[in-house]
């Protein structure tokens, strides 16, 4: 089955009333494993590649300064390790572009086969994020691609998006903001926060996610809430990095608990990262910890390097450079970076695995329509969206 749009997920969400879970993914190896494990517990599967990771997955390692090329190869290659390991599974699986940040960034993304993309027009006035997103629907609609927008501005940091403070999102504010976009998504502001820093403790604005979704039924209108800055930041894996030589302080991150609960009252799709930076950034030092003859040999020992001295890092693109064929390709040259590949793998499957319970999406792969684009570019058509 060809990759399906996100909205066919998302409606499923909407009608059993549970949370798909959302994860980013900078390598082929971390597409696999997304895959394999959503299989394993019957779930449909949310893939995401941020803005810079087509950069990075395009080859550019300082992927901050990536070009609108190198997005444009590195979403090639995301789209072919998720088609690769996506198109023969029994799940659906949906392709999403992250925090895209310009229209050429979302059409990159779509012309390489993402079959959703969101763009963030948050930063700007508010009829200027409308007229922005317009565009994106009108481009991606007719090819029955989903576009996710964002509303309000969410505090922290990560992959460069940036903002010492948060403005939450009006509820009367998204009901026009989705009239007059016809976004099949969209990213609110409700105490969630970019990055590992959320602060101890840190409680999200339940009442803002209910009286959003409330305004939406009540006028009729279709639109998956979002939670962006989800992650949990898992503090027994904080504690094991720096167990093994990582110095990682401040990093707290939203309640399982909290996440569960308002999966419940109307948000559909919550978007992890950070929890698989950590879980892998902690296997890699785990491999090396325990096996420390690797640390010299050849084609693996750099990695080790940038590890020793970048120990307050957990992004695993810090790390991974060194093997930058295997992170765009999936070309395995040796048994030493097959290791490094067992790691990443199944960093990944421990962290995402645990919130496909967490979430309720197990076990729902089969209430999902199997819808391909085309078939979804003539239902817009038809409802003029």
């Amino acid at each position: 089955m060809p990759l399906v749009p996100m909205r066919a997920i998302l409606e499923a969400t909407e009608k059993y009333n549970y949370a798909q879970g959302a994860f980013n993914v900078n390598a082929v190896a971390q597409a696999k494993a997304v895959i394999e494990v959503h299989e394993m517990f019957r779930s449909a599967a949310i893939i995401q590649g941020a803005d810079l990771a087509n950069a990075f997955m395009g080859g550019r390692t300082d992927f901050a300064n990536g070009t609108l090329e190198d997005k444009k190869i590195g979403a090639n290659n995301i789209a072919n390790a998720v088609k690769k390991y996506g198109e023969n599974s029994r799940i659906p699986v949906a392709l999403h572009l992250d925090h895209g940040k310009s229209i050429e960034a979302c059409l990159a993304a779509m012309d390489g086969g993402y079959t959703s993309v969101m763009i963030d027009g948050s930063h700007l006035p508010f009829e200027q994020n409308i007229e922005l997103t317009r565009e994106v629907v009108k481009l991606a609609h007719p090819r029955g691609v989903t576009v996710e927008g964002e509303l309000g501005v969410l505090a922290g940091v990560e992959d460069h998006v940036f903002s010492e403070t948060s403005t939450y999102t009006n509820p009367m504010d998204a009901i026009e903001f989705v009239k007059k976009t016809g976004c099949d998504a969209l990213a609110i502001s409700y105490g969630t926060k970019h990055g590992a820093n959320k602060g101890a403790g840190a409680k999200i604005r339940k009442e803002i996610a209910i009286a959003t979704k409330e305004c939406l039924r009540h006028e009729g209108l279709f639109c998956a809430l979002v939670s962006h800055g989800s992650s949990t930041v898992p503090q027994y894996i904080v504690k094991e990095i720096n167990e093994l030589g990582g110095t990682i302080t401040n990093a707290h991150g939203i309640s399982k608990e909290q996440l569960k609960e308002v999966s419940k009252l109307g948000i559909a799709k919550i978007n992890v990262d950070t929890d698989i930076r950590l879980a892998v950034t902690r296997n890699l030092r785990e491999l090396f910890w325990y096996n420390p003859e690797l640390k010299t040999h050849d084609s693996i020992a750099p990695i080790w390097k940038l590890l020793e001295s970048k120990t307050s890092d957990f992004d695993p693109r810090v790390f991974l450079p060194p093997i930058m064929d295997t992170v765009m390709y999936g070309n395995i040259p040796n048994e030493d970076v097959a290791l490094i590949i067992e790691a990443v793998e199944k960093g990944v499957k421990e962290a995402v695995g645990t919130l496909i319970v967490e979430f309720d999406s197990f076990g729902k792969a089969p209430l999902v329509e199997m819808v391909t684009l085309e078939q979804m570019a003539e239902r817009y058509k038809k409802a003029g969206i």
